[in-house]
């Protein structure tokens, strides 16, 4: 099976769509709830590039380093976020799970943990990876710490690893699970969506 195939993946919560242009309403009016482009930590697209940013991502797709998803509401079935499985490896089976943002409103709701629970199921038992990886800025608490309570174990800090478009450098953590570790960690995600 291809890394890049498109998948469609559908919980309780939430469901992960191929990314299209028909969501780009859906997504201007999800990056507004909070104005997420204001992040100086981070890159989400500001609602006049938001069709710009879904270009980049089907053109990623195309080149097969990137598998661009639109997160749905699975109640409303509205766009909420976006995320996607990039740098993709296929040689050595890896993947990052990555470039994910969603509307504040559902931040640290059961949504994303279902989210992220289907991506990993998906990335270790179709895609057979060895490892899945998560990279954010030194300065993202709130994602370092979303990643962390998945399971995710810090690999290390790349140290001025990107130039910001203000110039500034980025300190980029790298986490990942491992195979051995999916089975601990599924159950663990199972059980936070339980409670």
């Amino acid at each position: 099976m291809s890394f890049v195939a498109p998948i469609h993946l559908a919980g309780q919560h939430g469901c992960l769509v191929p990314l299209t242009p028909a969501h780009h309403d859906e997504l201007v009016d999800a990056v507004r709830d909070g104005e997420l482009w204001k992040l100086w930590y981070t890159l989400i697209p500001p609602p006049d590039k938001m069709q710009a940013e879904i270009e980049r991502r089907l053109k990623l797709q195309a080149s097969g380093t990137m598998l661009p998803l639109t997160v749905l509401d699975a109640n409303s079935g509205r766009a909420v976020g976006m995320t996607s499985y990039m740098n993709i490896d296929a040689n050595n089976r890896r993947v990052e799970i990555g470039s994910t943002w969603y509307r504040q409103s559902v931040q640290r709701t059961a949504l994303n943990t279902e989210c992220k629970l289907m991506l990993l199921a998906h990335a270790f038992e179709t895609l057979n990876c060895i490892a899945v990886e998560f990279r954010t800025h030194f300065f993202n608490q709130q994602s370092r710490r979303g990643i962390e309570r998945l399971g995710a174990k810090l690999d290390g800090v790349l140290r001025a690893h990107q130039i910001s478009p203000s110039g500034a450098l980025r300190d980029t953590c790298v986490y990942s699970i491992v195979a051995s570790e999916w089975p601990t960690v599924q159950v663990h995600l199972r059980y936070r969506l339980e409670r």
